[in-house]
Parts: C-alpha cells; structure tokens; sequence
C-alpha cells in the first residue's frame, strides 16, 4: 500500500472507530467543517459538519439513538493528489430507544489533505442493495 494510502486508510479506521463507538468529538472532529452529507435515510443533503451534528443530536434525543457497534469491509482507497476517495461496507449496530437495529450500508468517504492530515469532505451512505 502507498504511503498515502496508508495515511487515508488510518484516517478512515479513527473516524469509523469513533462512529463505532458513539464518540461524537472524535467523529465529527475527522470531518473538515465544510463537508457534506448525502443519506438515503435522510432527504436532504447536509451542507456542512454543524448541521450534521444538529441532526445527530436529534436523533438522539427525539430517537433514542446510539452506536453499538460499526464493521468496515470490502474497503478500497484511490488517492489523487490531496484527494482520497474511501469506499466500503458497513454493518452498524445502533440502539432506536429500546430497539436494536442492525444495517448493511455501502459508503463513500472523500478525504481531502489538510496542513498534513486526512480529513473527511464528504460522505455518501447508501443502502446495499439486497441486504
């Protein structure tokens, strides 16, 4: 793997490990405060970090939502210059209130360099078809 590669691909493995275990400050802190959102769940694109983590925050407290748990595979990065793309599989586990909820996702994480780290610019969740 390429040295950047390698960079991208610890960027991706911090923000998914602080999704996967509900820390919210190191989540958001792995996204630059300009990226964008695109959810199937959600109908609108989220222009930047802060009305991300609004939403977040509702979900929160209106769904009782929490992270259990979140399992990256079948991962690829393709790194052109400052820009990295990071595809993957995910399988989230997540509390709705009293509910537990497993998901089979597909995404898409663009990683921009910034001052020497990777920082996340967008990210695109889909649903994996068939799951």
């Amino acid at each position: 793997m390429h040295q950047d590669q390698t960079a991208v691909a610890g960027a991706a493995d911090r923000l998914v490990a602080a999704f996967g275990r509900h820390d919210t400050d190191a989540y958001f802190a792995a996204f630059a405060p300009d990226a964008t959102f695109i959810f199937h769940n959600h109908p609108e694109v989220l222009a930047n970090r802060a009305a991300y983590r609004a939403l977040w925050q509702d979900w929160e407290s209106s769904l009782g939502f929490r992270v259990l748990d979140c399992k990256s595979s079948a991962r690829d990065i393709k790194v052109y210059g400052d820009t990295a793309i990071f595809t993957h599989r995910v399988e989230t586990r997540a509390m709705f209130g009293d509910e537990a909820v497993t998901s089979h996702e597909r995404e898409t994480i663009v990683f921009r360099r910034d001052g020497g780290q990777w920082l996340a610019v967008h990210e695109h969740l889909s649903a994996l078809p068939g799951a």
